[in-house]
């Protein structure tokens, strides 16, 4: 029942039952604003959790759906797309952008569609975690219902890397 969810949770189930993303947002206890929190109280990898991070690019918003296993390499990034500097947005811009504050960024339910990449390196999980629009709320997806509910285009975000799939650590190549 959306009733029970904080109001910006509501619009992100709202946007995924539009998208046809089944998976049903849960309340955590407690903050899971960071990957690794978020990992801990799922009993997850952190290379499962899908973080939404709001980034500047060309002047207008960007969002990078990237695993909790590592950190977007913007330089590589910039060059990836073809585009000008990829600069962190602000907390005033992220919640602009996406109507939700920093550690509760869902992939969905913003005010308006926003430019999105999606981190080839979530495809393999067979289970992602997502911000749910409010630091306590995650919701499960795979990676394929991600890229559907984002519109986004897969692209790596840092230059080849090798991970351990039970730390979540990430090492360049």
């Amino acid at each position: 029942m959306t009733s029970s969810l904080p109001t910006r949770s509501q619009a992100v189930a709202e946007a995924l039952a539009v998208a046809g993303v089944p998976g049903e947002i849960r309340v955590l206890p407690d903050s899971a604003r960071t990957a690794a929190e978020a990992a801990a109280a799922l009993g997850c990898e952190v290379g499962a959790i899908a973080n939404s991070l709001v980034f500047i690019c060309d002047g207008a918003p960007l969002l990078v759906m990237t695993s909790g296993a590592h950190r977007v390499d913007t330089a590589y990034l910039a060059r990836q797309l073809g585009s000008g500097p990829i600069e962190r947005a602000t907390a005033a811009q992220v919640r602009e952008a996406t109507g939700q504050a920093i550690g509760g960024v869902a992939p969905t339910g913003h005010p308006a569609p926003l430019r999105t990449v999606v981190d080839t390196a979530l495809e393999a999980y067979e289970v992602l975690w997502a911000a749910a629009g409010h630091p306590h709320t995650v919701v499960p997806m795979t990676y394929r219902e991600l890229l559907n509910v984002t519109g986004g285009t897969p692209s790596t975000v840092v230059v080849e890397q090798t991970q351990d799939p039970t730390t979540g650590q990430s090492d360049r190549l």
